[in-house]
């Protein structure tokens, strides 16, 4: 249920943006990783996000944390003008993740694949 709730508070945000177009596509992946290695992950993965946000195609990019106990989870999202530019990034499968090379050091049982959400705005 929170994480449906931290989705839409973002997306809703994102939509209020003048930057967004009327239509969109959100990829959103999810990690956790220990307390402990927190702060450096999101150090390194910020080095990961700098490369997506200089994606061709790539319209914007946000990074979530949150801190539960012992663990922590990230959630990044970005945005494409459609499936046809996440393709050119991601490759043939848009569903599988593109883990960072130094994952595996940091993340509690890695998530294998990613979310897309239609993003659609009224006029």
């Amino acid at each position: 249920m929170r994480l449906r709730q931290i989705v839409l508070v973002t997306l809703l945000l994102a939509l209020t943006t003048p930057m967004f177009a009327k239509t969109m596509v959100a990829r959103m992946w999810r990690g956790r990783t220990t307390a402990a290695k927190a702060d450096e992950y999101e150090k390194y993965l910020a080095t990961g996000v700098a490369k997506l946000r200089a994606t061709p195609g790539n319209i914007r990019v946000e990074t979530l944390r949150r801190d539960e106990g012992k663990t922590t989870e990230f959630i990044v999202i970005s945005y494409w003008p459609s499936r046809k530019e996440i393709h050119a990034y991601a490759g043939k499968d848009i569903e599988k993740v593109h883990h960072l090379p130094r994952d595996k050091e940091f993340l509690i049982n890695p998530e294998e694949y990613v979310r897309h959400y239609d993003v659609k705005t009224e006029d």
